[in-house]
């Protein structure tokens, strides 16, 4: 008998550590099930409810009280990063002052898992009257909230994750999943392109992945190490020391690209034993560098060097000029990387 306040699964790690890696499968997989359950159920609702919010002229409101409230504004949010301005309004505020933010050429989702959240159904007449489509996402197929909607999508759940089958969990993430579905289903038919979803993300990493550019991180011209084709290995070192970027560029007699030569080309050419004021930089180069333009994106540039294992591009024009060169440590210092 247990005497202590200490819990009897801490007693036996290994039996505690089992039981939670054996609970948290289960809930895994009754989650993975409500999610897998709604694929059959789509139907010509779906499309419905994809056609009413692409012809709406206003906004789409997401609401929802409780634990749905949490899902609604994540869907809101979702959809407003996607494309299709939305926001989030709570039933209960709505209630009191702020159902005046919806308007007739709006479009209204409500989420309720029973169908029957009073503060939600409240929100009915005053909908109707303002003529604001009302979409319905519940787990009753026979609820006074899916009855009065203009569309209802039945998202239900078998059972619980919860093992006594009470918190919301398998039903949120069917909820959650079938939101993601009409936002993803939404941006496809509009075709929304990469450099939208860059405008609507300005900020933090995804944003500057998005929209930094080889420019913005790159060093300039005037800061990029070159030498002519006729330069002799000792002339190459001496520019590749006053660049400090571990490389030069070797340059035609009209400044285009011809080859690149690196601390890995220095090492294969000392241990040959080349000399440095004969050897012709020409004979020890890597011909046809890696390049990109100016104008691409950052990210392109990681992936070019992670693709070829490099560390350095050369930044070129479309008449092949070297105008600039970038190396993994400008893009971690604008933060791309």
């Amino acid at each position: 008998m247990n005497t202590s306040n200490t819990p009897d699964s801490a007693l036996n790690p290994a039996m505690s550590a089992n039981t939670a890696i054996a609970a948290a499968r289960e809930v895994l997989a009754i989650e993975a099930q409500a999610i897998s359950a709604l694929i059959p159920r789509l139907d010509a609702k779906f499309t419905q409810t994809i056609e009413t919010i692409l012809h709406c002229k206003g906004r789409v409101v997401v609401s929802g009280i409780g634990k749905s409230g949490h899902i609604a504004r994540k869907i809101a949010a979702t959809l407003a990063s996607t494309g299709t301005p939305a926001f989030f309004v709570h039933p209960a505020e709505a209630c009191h002052g702020d159902l005046g933010m919806v308007t007739r050429d709006d479009v209204f989702i409500a989420l309720s898992n029973s169908g029957e959240s009073a503060e939600l159904l409240t929100l009915i007449p005053v909908l109707k009257r303002q003529g604001a489509k009302l979409i319905a996402l519940t787990g009753n197929a026979e609820s006074t909230l899916g009855r009065e909607a203009d569309i209802h999508l039945y998202a239900s759940a078998r059972i619980e994750a919860c093992p006594l089958n009470l918190a919301p969990t398998a039903s949120t993430t069917a909820a959650l999943a079938l939101g993601d579905a009409i936002a993803v289903a939404l941006m496809r038919t509009r075709g929304f392109t990469q450099d939208e979803f860059a405008r609507s993300h300005p900020g933090g990493s995804l944003g500057r992945k998005l929209l930094t550019l080889v420019r913005d991180v790159m060093r300039a011209s005037v800061d990029t190490p070159r030498v002519r084709l006729d330069a002799t290995l000792s002339d190459a070192l001496i520019e590749m020391s006053r660049g400090r970027m571990g490389m030069t560029a070797i340059v035609d007699d009209q400044n285009r690209v011809k080859g690149i030569f690196t601390d890995g080309d220095l090492r294969r050419a000392l241990a040959t034993k080349q000399n440095l004021h004969d050897t012709a930089i020409s004979a020890m180069m890597t011909a046809a560098p890696r390049t990109i333009q100016s104008d691409r994106l950052a990210a392109e540039a990681v992936d070019i060097m992670e693709r070829n294992k490099v560390t350095q591009l050369l930044v070129i024009n479309l008449q092949q000029e070297l105008i600039g060169a970038l190396n993994i440590h400008d893009l971690f210092k604008g933060k791309v990387v």
